[in-house]
């Protein structure tokens, strides 16, 4: 080799080494390390070998042999039908009988000039593919490939060297081979940063993931809440992003784009973990540690028997008086009074689950309950309705008193602390606007920061669909049964109209059947019914 083709194939080493430091995919790195190092050493062909360390074996992840234009693995899609070199035999010793796991149990480059020339190395396999397809696979350079900690990790083996001014097949010279150890070692650091970045990115998602179901498994009302809402989120932003025409015409994503996104639909309750269990898990009106309707009930039977009493008191002390008293009279009247302490009771019951609405007048008549009273064991007045229970059973809709629906709300100043303390890389900057910004509103009348839309990211504005569509058709829920289609996307579309969720992004939800895709998979058969989705664009967006 001549100076100055030497001096050139210096030249190119340097160039695949700053072209292995800026691929971030692993199929083309891997075609960088191959085709670089067939480059450089003027090799027609070559294999690239990756350690498994579990199964104790080198596995083909690319090979390629330009005369044969033979080519496998990486970014062809054209799977390897190879199977995995053992690096051990069945007792468990180092297998030294093949090239490669010679190179891998010495850690040494191996030079063979010829295969056919040496019984050093079993080449029965390569002998059987030169017969079938009539390639003559003759000089071999076999390198490991080592990580900074010294591991080998991997084996580079390029195959006949072909002569530039000839073009015959010639043994792999002294220069190619330092050459191609110098690449090696290059593709082993790029190779590991590019483990140790996927092994990193592995270990946050799992941690974000942990942190989700440790949230829905603190709840058995919500369970799935923080699984289910990625979900949402992500096929209403892929949506988005594939519209031509409207609002959001020039709205895109990259796949940097959409992991931020999905971390931050992952992480958008994460301040629930600071939420006590017994609001988050309040299932009624009434209920603290136990639910109080169950004592409310207790004095309705208190006033029963009362009334029972009374009635047979009047009789015997008409009967000690010797006065006729009217028997069916005082039974009618027991009658009334406890058809009518029934219907009291009834009305208790009815509030205690909570609902989407309550009458005034049912407010009222629990506040008349509220001012009657019975006389204990000891003689002591006790009130029908505390004025707690009193409170708790006229909240208007849902189970939630103001006071407790405040710390409900105060999940998301928890989520957007914790977010804003955790130094996220610049592809991730954007994961506590996203999160945090889930239940404002687009008229500026959410929280916590009372955003308008234009203050709000596309983003926040998808996810707080995705957290509302996921609420609504959630099965799990203790105060509602889980809606059906046609009743979920007719009150968004009020929210929608009423500036609560982003109309035109309501109406992309509507358009693209986004609500359907997510039904079909995560929705019981039951709530999947017929939607007039038109009618509903235009109660939402149009009539806004």
């Amino acid at each position: 080799m001549d100076s100055k083709s030497l001096l050139g194939r210096i030249e190119r080493l340097v160039e695949i080494g700053v072209a292995l430091s800026a691929e971030g995919n692993t199929d083309r790195l891997l075609e960088t390390i191959l085709m670089g190092a067939k480059t450089i050493t003027g090799a027609d062909g070559g294999t690239l070998y990756l350690m498994e360390e579990e199964a104790r074996s080198l596995r083909m992840a690319i090979v390629r042999t330009d005369s044969m234009a033979f080519a496998m693995g990486g970014s062809t899609g054209e799977p390897i039908p190879f199977p995995a070199i053992p690096l051990y035999d069945e007792s468990g010793r180092p297998d030294d009988s093949m090239v490669v796991t010679y190179a891998v149990h010495h850690d040494l480059t191996v030079n063979i000039p010829d295969a056919y020339d040496t019984e050093a190395f079993d080449f029965s396999g390569t002998r059987a593919f030169d017969e079938r397809t009539g390639y003559r696979s003759q000089s071999f350079l076999t390198v490991p490939l080592k990580d900074h900690e010294g591991a080998i990790i991997g084996v580079l083996q390029l195959l006949n060297a072909v002569d530039e001014v000839t073009g015959a097949i010639v043994p792999f010279s002294p220069e190619s081979e330092r050459l191609a150890q110098s690449l090696a070692s290059q593709a082993a650091i790029a190779l590991t940063n590019k483990r140790l970045i996927s092994d990193l990115r592995g270990l946050f998602d799992s941690l974000i993931q942990l942190i989700a179901d440790a949230i829905d498994e603190k709840s058995p009302y919500t369970g799935g809440h923080c699984r289910r809402v990625p979900v949402i989120t992500m096929l209403l932003a892929d949506a988005v992003a594939e519209t031509r025409e409207g609002p959001f015409s020039d709205f895109v994503m990259n796949e940097d784009d959409r992991y931020e996104l999905e971390t931050a639909a992952w992480l958008h309750d994460c301040g629930k973990i600071a939420t006590p269990e017994h609001v988050i898990d309040k299932a009624t009106k009434l209920e603290t540690i136990y639910d109080r309707i169950h004592a409310v009930d207790t004095r309705f039977e208190v006033l029963r028997r009362d009334a029972e009493i009374a009635r047979l008191r009047r009789e015997l002390e008409a009967l000690r008086e010797g006065v006729f008293v009217d028997a069916d009279a005082l039974e009618s009247e027991l009658q009334a009074t406890l058809s009518t302490l029934a219907e009291e009771q009834a009305l208790v019951r009815r509030s205690n689950p909570g609902g989407e609405y309550m009458e005034p007048a049912e407010q009222a008549r629990l506040a008349e309950l509220a001012r009657r009273y019975f006389v204990d064991h000891a003689g002591h007045k006790v009130a029908l309705l505390d004025d707690d229970e009193l409170a708790n059973l006229m909240i208007p809709k849902g189970t939630l008193t103001a006071a407790e629906r405040q710390i409900i709300n105060s999940h998301i100043d928890v989520t957007l602390q914790m977010l804003e303390r955790l130094p996220f890389p610049k592809n991730l900057r954007n994961v506590p606007e996203f999160a945090g910004g889930h239940h404002e509103r687009v008229d500026g009348k959410g929280y916590p920061k009372g955003l308008t839309g234009n203050e709000m990211s596309v983003q926040a504005r998808i996810m707080a669909i995705a957290d509302v569509f996921e609420a609504l058709t959630a099965g799990d829920r203790p105060y509602k049964p889980a809606k059906k289609l046609s009743e979920t996307l007719g009150i968004m579309a009020r929210m929608a109209a009423e500036g609560h969720l982003d109309a035109a992004l309501f109406d992309v939800f509507l358009q693209r059947e986004v609500y359907l895709d997510y039904a079909r998979t995560h929705l019981k058969p039951e709530q999947i019914d017929d939607v007039d989705a038109a009618s509903l664009r235009v109660a939402g967006w149009l009539a806004g």
